[in-house]
C-alpha cells in the first residue's frame, strides 16, 4: 500500500514535440533506458505503471500536462534522465537544455516547451519528447533522445571530379566534417550539386547519394554524392513569336549572355535562368527604346530539340509605337524651362525612348554620375536633396505626354569632411587632394573628383573606397570617406634574357616617403613615411657585359601649399662586349643622364588636365659601336619636354571607366641653325656631327574605359597612340630617342635613347622598317576585352582577350594610320601590393614581322609594370 499510496500521488507532465508523432510509439521503447525499480515485486510493478503513464500521456495527443487554468507552481526538479543516448555526452545535454537537478521551475509555464526547443536546435536528433511525472513539490523529468548519424567524410565522385573540383564543390556546399546528417542535408546539397553544374552547362546533370557507416568510428558515417554531368547542353534555337517590328536575328542580338549556338566560338551558348531573366529585361528594354512603350513577354518555354541541344520560345507583345507629345516641367525655379528642355533634348514629335530619356534625367538604372544630367544639374549646385519624377501620360493610343515633376529642395551646405582608416598616409596628404571643404555648397561633380583623386594615390582599396554622405538638417550635409589602405611600395627581384645574357635586376619603389621626417630617429619606421612623396631606385647587371642603374624622386605636392610637383631623376649605364670576366672590352657603349620637371594642375579647360615641362641633359659615349647610325664619339643631348595631359580614369589598377590622354613634345635647340656647319660633308666625323643632338618628337596618346555590364565587372579598354622622330637638317638625324616596335614593351636590358614599344603577337623590334635598327615614326591600336578574377587589397588579378595593331615607319612620309600589323590574344594581370603588376599574354601574328613573307604566329610575352 505503501507504493500505491506514492504512485497516487504522482502527476504526469509531457511536452511533445516529435518530427515522426506517428512514428513514435513504435521506436520510444527502443531509445528509452530503463529505469531502476526497487528490488521488490511490488515496487517493479509500479514502477512499471508509472512509465506506463508517462508513455499514455506523451503519446495521446489532446491529453493535458496540466490544467492551463490552474496558478503556476514551484517545482523543484529532482531527477533529469536521458534516455536513447549513446555517444553523447549527457550532462553536456542536460545544460544545453537547462534542466538541471536542484534548479527549480514553475508550471504550468513555456519552461519545459522551451528546453525541448533548445535541444532541437542542437541539430543532432531526428526525435526529442520530454515526460514529468511530479512527487510533492518535486518534479522527475525523463528526456527520450533519437540520435542522428553524424558525416565523418564527404566525397565526390564522377567522370571529370577530380580533386580541385572536388575541393571547389567542397567549399561551395560548406561541408564541414562531423556535421549531422538528414534527410534535409542530402536533399539540399544534391540541388546546389545540380545547380552548380547546371550553370556551368549541365543541364541533365544527375546526383546520387551513397551513405555508408564509417568502419572506425561509431555513428558516424561517410557520405559520397555520385555524379553524372552528361554532355553539355548548348542553346541550339531562340525564337520569337509576335514580333511584327522585328525579327528574330535582331531581337536575340538584344541578349548579352544568352545566346544560340553558332559559329562565334567566343561566344558562350549554355543556358543560366538568371542571365535569361536580365537578358528578357534588357528585350524589353530595346522595344522600350523604339517606342514599343508597353512591350512584354507574355511567356517563355524551353524544350528538348535532341542532341544535347534546347530551343528556347519566347512570345512577345510588342504594343503600339508611341510619340512624344508635349513636354511639362512642375516645380522647378531655379533653372528656366528653356535651359531644361535644352539638357533633356527631347521634343514633340520624337520617338519614345525610356532609357535615353532616364538618362538625360539622371534617374533610375540609367543614371551615369559621369554624364551631365538633370539631376546633376542640381546635385552639383548643392541641391542635395532634389528629386526628378517623370510622370508619362498617355493622351491617344500612340501618343505620351511627359510631365517632370521635380523637387528642388534647398540648397546643402558641406558641414563636416571626414577621413577615418588612414594610418600611413598623413591627414593633410589626404586633404589636400579633396576639391570638397566645409563651407562648400556640395557638389557631386566634385566629389566624385576627389574620389577619383584619392583612389589614384594608390594607398587605399579602390573596391571599398566610397563616399558616405549624411544629411544632419535640411540644409547641412557631413561627408566621410572610410579608408582602407593597402599595401603601396614595390621591391622587385628579377631575371631576364636581354642580347644573349641573363639580365639580373633589382630595384625598390617606395610610394609613401617623407622628406621632412628623414632626419627624425622616431619617425623611421620603417622609413618616414606619411608624405606621399616617391622614391625609387633600380639596378641591372649581368655581371661583366652590361650594367645599369637608375633613381628618381617625385614631390607631387612641393612645398605643401599647391598641387605642383617635383620631379629629379637620374641614370648610369654601361654594355660592352666582354661577356666574361676574364675578358676585356674592345667596344662599348656609355650614357649618363640628369633630368628635373615640374607638373602644374590646371584649372582650365577642367581640373582633369595636368602640365608638366622638364629640362633634361644627356651623354652618350660609344666605342666602336655598330647599333646606331653613330659608331664612335661622345653625343651630348640637352632636351626639353612639354606634356599636356588629361585623366578621368576612377582607378588605377581596374578602371571601369574615364579616359587618358597625352600629348608630349620633346625637343633640343637647333643648333645646325647657328653653328656653321656644312651637315652635308659625307666626311665629317661622327663625334663632330652628333657632338650636340638635336630633334623634335611628338607623342599622341589615348586610352578609353568602358564598363559593358551593370556589375561593372566587364570592361572594354581602347586604346591609340602615335610617335614621331623629326629632324632640322635632314643632314642632321638624331642617332638616339627612336622607337623599337614589338615584342612585350620590355627589354631584359634598359636601352637609354631608345623607347620599347611592346605589340604582342610579334619579336621584339620585329615591326621596325627592314634594314633600319629602329623606326622614326610608329602608330599602335589596342582593344581589350578585361573581366577581373580577385579584386582585393593583397592581390588583384584580372584576364583579358586583346586585338592589336601596329606598324614602325622609317620617316613621316612613309607613316601611315592604316598600315598595320594585326594580332590577337589571350592575357592575364597580376598586381600585388609589393611587386606590382605582372603580366603574361599569348598573342597571334596574322601578319608577317618586315622583310619576311611567313606570318609571325604564336608568341608568349612577360612584362612587369602598367603601360600607356
Amino acid at each position: 500500500m505503501r507504493y500505491l499510496s506514492k504512485i497516487l500521488c504522482l502527476a504526469t507532465l509531457m511536452l511533445l514535440f516529435a518530427a515522426w508523432p506517428s512514428a513514435a510509439q513504435n521506436t520510444l521503447d527502443e531509445k528509452t533506458e530503463s529505469i531502476k525499480a526497487d528490488t521488490t515485486a511490488q515496487a517493479k510493478e509500479a514502477e512499471r505503471k508509472r512509465r506506463e503513464e508517462v508513455k499514455r500521456m506523451m503519446f495521446e495527443k489532446d491529453a493535458p500536462m496540466m490544467n492551463p487554468s490552474e496558478s503556476p507552481k514551484l517545482y523543484y526538479i529532482r531527477e533529469v534522465n536521458i534516455n536513447g543516448v549513446e555517444y553523447l555526452d549527457k550532462n553536456h545535454l542536460r545544460a544545453a537544455a537547462g534542466l538541471i537537478p536542484g534548479d527549480s521551475i514553475y508550471l504550468p509555464s513555456s519552461f519545459i516547451s522551451s528546453a525541448t526547443t533548445r535541444l532541437w536546435s542542437l541539430r543532432y536528433f531526428s526525435d526529442v519528447k520530454i515526460g514529468a511525472a511530479i512527487e510533492g513539490d518535486s518534479i522527475d523529468l525523463e528526456i527520450f533522445l533519437k540520435e542522428r548519424p553524424r558525416v565523418h567524410h564527404w566525397y565526390f565522385t564522377g567522370e571529370g571530379i577530380g580533386k580541385s573540383k572536388q575541393k571547389d564543390l567542397a567549399d561551395q556546399l560548406k561541408l564541414k566534417q562531423g556535421t549531422e546528417l538528414s534527410d534535409y542535408v542530402i536533399d539540399k546539397n544534391e540541388k546546389l550539386i545540380k545547380q552548380h553544374f547546371v550553370d556551368k552547362g549541365f543541364r541533365n546533370v544527375e546526383v546520387k547519394t551513397l551513405i555508408e557507416n564509417d568502419t572506425l568510428i561509431e555513428n558516424m558515417v561517410n557520405v559520397t554524392f555520385q555524379i553524372n554531368r552528361n554532355p553539355k547542353v548548348k542553346i541550339g534555337l531562340i525564337s520569337f513569336e509576335g514580333n511584327n517590328e522585328f525579327d528574330d536575328k535582331r531581337l536575340r542580338k538584344t541578349f548579352k549572355k544568352t545566346h544560340q549556338k553558332s559559329i562565334n566560338f567566343f561566344r558562350g551558348n549554355k543556358y543560366k535562368e538568371d542571365e535569361f531573366k536580365e537578358d528578357k529585361n534588357l528585350l524589353i528594354d530595346f522595344y522600350n527604346s523604339r517606342g514599343f512603350r508597353n512591350a512584354t513577354v507574355l511567356s517563355d518555354s524551353i524544350y528538348d530539340m535532341g542532341d544535347n541541344k534546347i530551343g528556347i520560345h519566347i512570345k512577345v507583345d510588342e504594343g503600339n509605337k508611341f510619340y512624344i507629345r508635349d513636354v511639362r516641367w512642375v516645380g522647378n525655379s531655379v533653372y528656366e524651362t528653356d535651359q531644361l528642355n535644352h539638357l533633356f533634348s527631347v521634343k514633340k514629335g520624337d520617338t519614345y525612348d525610356k532609357k535615353s530619356m532616364h538618362k538625360r534625367l539622371g534617374v533610375g538604372r540609367e543614371m551615369d554620375p559621369e554624364q551631365m544630367s538633370v539631376s546633376s544639374l542640381y546635385q552639383n549646385n548643392g541641391y542635395l536633396m532634389s528629386q526628378i519624377d517623370p510622370t508619362e501620360i498617355v493622351v491617344a493610343k500612340d501618343s505620351i505626354d511627359m510631365e517632370i515633376r521635380i523637387f528642388e529642395g534647398k540648397p546643402f551646405t558641406i558641414n563636416e569632411v571626414g577621413i577615418s582608416g588612414n594610418i600611413r598616409v598623413n591627414d593633410e596628404v589626404i586633404r589636400r587632394e579633396m576639391a570638397i571643404s566645409p563651407g562648400m555648397l556640395y557638389d557631386r561633380s566634385l566629389l566624385m573628383y576627389t574620389l577619383r583623386q584619392l583612389m589614384g594615390m594608390g594607398h587605399f582599396d579602390a573596391e571599398q573606397l566610397q563616399p558616405d554622405v549624411q544629411p544632419i538638417t535640411d540644409e547641412l550635409v557631413n561627408i566621410s570617406f572610410p579608408l582602407t589602405e593597402q599595401a603601396s611600395d614595390q621591391f622587385n627581384i628579377a631575371g631576364g634574357w636581354g642580347s644573349g645574357s641573363f639580365v639580373g635586376s633589382v630595384g625598390i619603389t617606395l610610394n609613401n616617403i617623407s622628406t621632412r621626417n628623414f632626419f627624425k630617429k622616431d619617425k623611421w619606421l620603417p622609413y618616414p613615411m606619411g608624405q606621399n612623396q616617391k622614391l625609387s631606385i633600380a639596378g641591372q647587371t649581368n655581371g661583366t657585359y652590361y650594367k645599369a642603374i637608375s633613381a628618381s624622386f617625385t614631390d607631387p605636392w612641393v612645398g605643401g601649399r599647391k598641387p605642383n610637383s617635383l620631379t629629379i631623376s637620374t641614370h648610369w649605364s654601361e654594355q660592352n662586349d666582354a661577356y666574361y670576366i676574364w675578358q676585356s672590352a674592345t667596344m662599348y657603349f656609355r650614357t649618363f643622364g640628369i633630368a628635373a620637371g615640374l607638373g602644374k594642375r590646371l584649372k582650365w579647360p577642367d581640373p582633369n588636365f595636368t602640365l608638366y615641362m622638364e629640362a633634361q641633359y644627356r651623354r652618350y659615349a660609344l666605342n666602336n659601336w655598330d647599333y646606331f647610325i653613330m659608331k664612335d664619339g661622345v653625343a651630348n643631348e640637352v632636351s626639353f619636354k612639354v606634356a599636356f595631359s588629361r585623366s578621368t580614369i576612377d582607378q588605377p589598377i581596374y578602371p571601369r571607366s574615364g579616359s587618358e590622354f597625352s600629348a608630349v613634345l620633346t625637343l633640343t635647340p637647333p643648333y645646325s641653325a647657328w653653328d656653321g656647319r656644312d651637315y652635308s660633308d659625307e666626311q665629317m666625323p661622327d663625334h663632330i656631327r652628333y657632338k650636340l643632338i638635336e630633334y623634335h618628337r611628338w607623342e599622341l596618346k589615348a586610352r578609353w574605359f568602358q564598363a559593358l555590364t551593370r556589375n561593372n565587372n566587364l570592361v572594354l579598354m581602347a586604346s591609340a597612340e602615335m610617335g614621331f622622330l623629326g629632324h632640322y637638317n635632314k643632314h642632321k638625324l638624331s642617332p638616339f630617342q627612336r622607337f623599337e616596335i614589338g615584342g612585350d614593351g620590355m627589354s631584359g636590358y634598359t636601352i637609354y635613347g631608345v623607347d620599347i614599344i611592346g605589340l604582342r603577337g610579334y619579336d621584339d623590334g620585329a615591326l621596325d622598317p627592314v634594314g633600319s635598327n629602329y623606326s622614326m615614326a610608329y602608330n599602335k591600336y589596342t582593344l581589350e576585352l578585361r573581366y577581373p578574377v580577385i579584386l582585393k587589397p593583397s592581390s588583384q588579378i584580372f584576364v583579358l582577350g586583346f586585338l592589336e595593331g601596329g606598324s614602325g615607319f622609317n620617316s613621316w612620309k612613309e607613316f601611315s594610320p592604316f598600315k598595320i600589323k594585326r594580332s590577337a590574344g589571350l592575357g592575364v594581370r597580376i598586381s600585388l601590393p609589393v611587386v606590382g603588376q605582372l603580366g603574361l599574354d599569348w598573342g597571334w601574328g596574322f601578319d608577317p614581322p618586315m622583310g619576311e613573307s611567313r606570318r609571325s604566329g604564336s608568341q608568349f610575352h612577360f612584362t612587369m609594370g602598367q603601360t600607356f
